[in-house]
C-alpha cells in the first residue's frame, strides 16, 4: 500500500518510469502527460536527494538531451527479490542444519558484517560507542533504534529492519547481536521482541568481548 501511494505520485511515476531505463526529460513528460518544466523541477529535486542521476545525452534536432536513469541505491531499495530470496536462505539452512550451526552461522556473518561498515571501534568511551553504533544500525541497516541507560546499555528499536525473518528464524538476531559485539568490542546479549511486530534489544554488558584475530 505505501508503494502504490508513492508511486501515485509525480515523483513516483517518475520513478517507476525511470525502472525501465534511462529517459529523458521530454519522453518523461510525453509519458506521464505534465510538462517539461513540471517534470524538470522533479528531476533537479531527485537529483539532489541522490534519487537520479545523468548518464549520457540523446541526439536532438537542435540540441542533445540529457537522460536520466535512478541511482544504484534506488534500483536496490525498489527490488522486492531481496526477502525472500533472504528468507528463504534462512530457511534452507535452517532445513538442512542443526541449530548450533546455524546460531554459528549468524554469528559469523555479522562478524563479518561488522568490518564492513564505517565504525571507529575503539573512538571513545562505552556510551558514546554504544550510541554512535545506534546510530550506525539506523543509518546503514534501516533499523530505528535508540540508546536506553539503566544501570547500563540498552539498545532498543522501534521496530526490526530484519523482521520478516527473525519471527521465524530468532538465529537471524544473533547475526546483529555478534555484529554489536564486534564492533564495541564488549559483551552483547540479544533481548529482542519477536512477536506479531518483532522489535530488536540489545543489552550491552561492560565485560570484554574476546577479541576477532581480524585485522580491521
Amino acid at each position: 500500500m505505501l508503494r502504490q501511494k508513492l508511486l501515485d505520485t509525480s515523483r513516483g511515476r517518475i520513478v517507476a518510469l525511470l525502472q525501465r531505463g534511462g529517459l529523458t526529460v521530454d519522453e518523461i513528460a510525453s509519458e506521464l502527460g505534465l510538462t517539461a518544466n513540471a517534470v524538470r523541477a522533479q528531476i533537479t529535486a531527485m537529483e539532489r536527494d541522490g534519487v537520479a542521476q545523468r548518464v549520457g545525452t540523446r541526439p536532438g534536432t537542435t540540441r542533445p538531451f540529457h537522460m536520466f536513469q535512478l541511482t544504484p541505491e534506488v534500483d536496490q531499495l525498489l527490488s522486492r527479490a531481496y526477502v525472500p530470496l533472504l528468507a528463504q536462505l534462512v530457511q534452507t539452512l535452517a532445513s538442512a542444519l542443526p541449530a548450533d550451526q546455524v546460531d554459528a552461522l549468524m554469528r559469523e556473518t555479522g562478524k563479518e558484517l561488522a568490518h564492513q561498515l564505517p565504525f571507529a571501534r575503539q573512538a571513545g568511551s562505552l556510551q558514546t560507542r554504544v550510541a554512535t553504533a545506534s546510530e550506525l544500525l539506523n543509518r546503514e541497516l534501516g533499523a530505528v533504534t535508540h540508546v536506553e541507560r539503566n544501570g547500563g546499555h540498552i539498545i532498543r528499536g522501534a521496530g526490526c529492519p530484519l523482521a520478516a525473518l527473525t519471527g521465524k528464524h530468532p538465529a537471524v538476531c544473533l547475526a546483529l547481536e555478534s555484529l554489536l559485539t564486534e564492533l564495541l568490542g564488549v559483551t552483547v546479549s540479544e533481548c529482542c521482541d519477536r512477536e506479531a511486530r518483532p522489535k530488536c534489544c540489545f543489552e550491552i554488558k561492560e565485560r570484554p568481548a574476546k577479541r576477532s584475530t581480524r585485522h580491521r
